[in-house]
């Protein structure tokens, strides 16, 4: 450092969050502050170190080798602070601030939200902010923490780890079957209407009609949300492609063609490098990782 002076701590902070997050707009939301704040934080901390600590990917912001150096006493600093908080609080609950997480539809509901809300009940200085969508792992990192994806993933610039597997069948309900008939064979769909995912909008292809192997249907009711498919289901509009969980005793659906379909997809917890050296994450896997283990019969039976 030509200066001789020592990085700013508020400053090693900021590029931290940004490595957890991967874009400027989402650490000054996180940090409440502005994008041009963030941005300057960062400026200042390269010409205290002498060099450049991110460029620009397509993936978002990515660490050079002297970001990933200063990453590091970025979290000695962290976790020293979060010792000193503890001690000041005077508790041993090291877990607080905010976590953000994006997660599939119905998983998230069924099994992510109990998690986090136990895991908050745990450690109440802990916030939580928790995003629904069904798609792909996002390749430009979104701005949150850790990301739950169904289905393949292939990203360069963060580690998947394995939650499990899960099912997804074919039900329809009681008088839809009375009225049309309940298929025997998978070629009989073809004389049926479905119910999915709208195909245009979904970016996992293995939740959708298209990869199913299935038969054109004669009609289609099509959801973004997985809820509306179930009520769509239920309802009568057709047989539904919906996963094991979200079919519980008492919802009224019959299986169809049990012995002869069903999809096995996995679900993944993904993340940056940095963002999973968090404790919040770590704990926030490690409680989902508990609902799941508690609960896998509804997930694979």
């Amino acid at each position: 450092m030509e200066s001789g002076r020592l990085p700013s701590p508020n400053d090693l902070l900021v590029l931290l969050t940004v490595a957890r997050l991967g874009r400027f707009n989402a650490v000054a939301e996180a940090l409440g502050t502005t994008h041009t704040t963030i941005s300057r934080r960062i400026l200042a901390l390269d010409e205290e170190l002498g060099g450049r600590t991110l460029e620009r990917t397509p993936h978002g912001w990515e660490l050079t080798e002297l970001g990933r150096a200063a990453v590091s006493a970025a979290e000695a600093i962290e976790e020293r602070l979060g010792a000193l908080a503890v001690t000041i609080r005077g508790d041993q609950d090291p877990l607080a601030g905010l976590i953000r997480i994006s997660t599939i539809d119905g998983f998230g509901a069924e099994f992510v939200t109990p998690a986090l809300v136990r895991l908050q009940a745990d450690h109440p200085r802990l916030d939580i902010e928790m995003l629904s969508a069904t798609r792909k792992v996002s390749q430009n990192r979104s701005g949150v923490d850790l990301e739950i994806v169904a289905g393949r993933t292939d990203v360069s610039n963060a580690h998947a780890i394995f939650i499990s597997n899960y099912f997804l069948r074919l039900y329809a309900s009681p008088g839809y079957l009375a009225e049309r008939g309940t298929p025997a064979t998978v070629t009989d769909i073809a004389g049926h209407s479905f119910v999915s995912y709208v195909e245009s909008a979904l970016q996992v292809a293995e939740l959708g009609h298209r990869s199913s192997q299935l038969p054109t249907p004669r009609t289609t009711f099509q959801s973004t949300s997985i809820f509306a498919q179930v009520a769509a289901v239920r309802g009568g509009a057709g047989i539904g492609l919906l996963p094991n969980f979200m079919v519980r005793p008492g919802t009224g659906l019959v299986p169809v063609l049990a012995t002869l379909f069903q999809r096995q997809l996995p679900l993944w917890a993904v993340a940056r490098a940095e963002s999973l050296r968090s404790p919040l994450v770590q704990a926030a896997i490690d409680s989902i990782r508990i609902e799941v283990d508690r609960r896998q019969d509804e997930l694979t039976g």
